[in-house]
């Protein structure tokens, strides 16, 4: 599953609506649906991405966190590190290598800390 894929199953459960409902509306078919709730499929594009906003009716905060989690959804994601330090590669290879490994709680500790350093390091550059 994805985080996209979860909320998005969250908040069409929320509305009792169902899969075969909500494809017919998106003009997708309901297995395409599913395979993007299980995180079968990768995250949407813009377009299905508003299509899925505008259908669910969702607030403004409901939609931009709609859209923070497709982004943070690709389950085939690929981290190019060309042109990057030593370290960015070996970091990218023990992430995928070990990822296998984590439980969600040490996956939590270490998303938190890779926010964390990321907006140290935003802010050191301002």
């Amino acid at each position: 599953m994805t985080p996209f894929g979860i909320h998005l199953q969250k908040l069409r459960r929320e509305r009792n609506i169902s899969q075969k409902e909500m494809a017919l509306a998106l003009g997708v078919s309901p297995a395409y649906l599913s395979a993007l709730e299980h995180g079968q499929r990768g995250k949407p594009n813009w377009a299905m991405l508003q299509r899925i906003v505008g259908f669910l009716n969702v607030i403004w905060d409901d939609a931009e966190k709609l859209q923070e989690l497709a982004l943070l959804s690709d389950p085939k994601v690929t981290i190019d590190t060309s042109g990057q330090s030593a370290q960015a590669t070996q970091t990218a290879n023990l992430l995928a290598r070990h990822i296998h490994e984590l439980d969600d709680a040490d996956l939590e500790r270490l998303a938190d800390n890779i926010r964390k350093l990321a907006k140290e390091s935003r802010s050191e550059k301002l």
